[in-house]
């Protein structure tokens, strides 16, 4: 049985003093048995939000696969184990589109990360022309390709995939639960068809893109939706808190 991870990502957002109101507010009402939540801070707010946290993960919004090196305004992973964090988000669109990520560095971020024993939150997804042109399993079939390739299957196993369609992240529009479930079905054949059924059945897939506090519950209810990926929603303390109340 696959337990649930729901993960806030804050983005360019929340100073250590609003990380240490928000941890406050947050932390205590996260506690559960029956799923994981966390919160995906910025570089400078993730020791604060580490401090913090006894039930919330924290995970860094990116990384470099290299340990050192002349990579000016870069973050390794030997950094990141020092400040505490169990997780990392690679491959977000944002990384993709403004910062020149693609599958070949998020799959040397993944392969570092999990050399490292952090557990990656590899993001996939398609654009508006590519959903309308009818090429989403195409594009998330080929992303994972490109970003799992050569890794061990248990490896994968133990990683959190999101899919987020670009074009939900952000606008306000948001997947139907019939699309959100089926794109997450095709995230799990490809790891079947890559690495074997046990990586495919253990994997928590994520749906990410504009889900809130109404919708959360629906997307929880689909076979193969294993959590959320939150972006706004996970800003303020009580929306979040309703989203944790509603699928602890």
């Amino acid at each position: 049985m696959r337990k649930p991870i729901i993960v806030g990502n804050w983005k360019m957002n929340k100073t250590m003093k609003e990380t240490k109101e928000f941890m406050e507010a947050v932390d205590g009402v996260a506690a559960s048995d029956n799923a994981t939540y966390g919160i995906g801070a910025p570089y400078t707010a993730l020791a604060t939000a580490v401090a913090g946290a006894k039930n919330l993960i924290v995970a860094a919004e990116n990384c470099h696969f290299e340990d050192t090196g002349a990579f000016t305004g870069e973050v390794s992973v030997p950094m990141l184990q020092e400040v505490g964090v169990t997780h990392c988000i690679i491959g977000h669109s944002e990384r993709r589109q403004m910062f020149g990520d693609t599958d070949e560095t998020v799959n040397k971020k993944a392969k570092r990360l999990i050399d490292a024993g952090i557990t990656p939150i590899l993001c996939i997804g398609e654009t508006e022309a590519q959903y309308d042109a009818g090429e989403t399993e195409k594009v998330i079939r080929e992303q994972l390709s490109g970003s799992l390739a050569n890794l061990c299957p248990k490896c994968v196993g133990n990683m959190v995939i999101a899919y987020e369609p670009i074009w939900a992240i952000g606008t306000g529009k948001s997947a139907t639960k019939e699309d959100a479930q089926n794109c997450c079905a095709i995230v799990r054949d490809q790891v079947r068809v890559m690495y074997g059924d046990e990586a495919a059945e253990n994997v928590r897939v994520q749906y990410g893109g504009s889900v809130k506090p109404n919708n959360i519950v629906e997307y929880m209810a689909c076979p193969d939706i294993d959590g959320a990926l939150i972006g706004g929603a996970s800003l303020k303390a009580d929306s979040f808190i309703e989203i944790i109340e509603k699928t602890k």
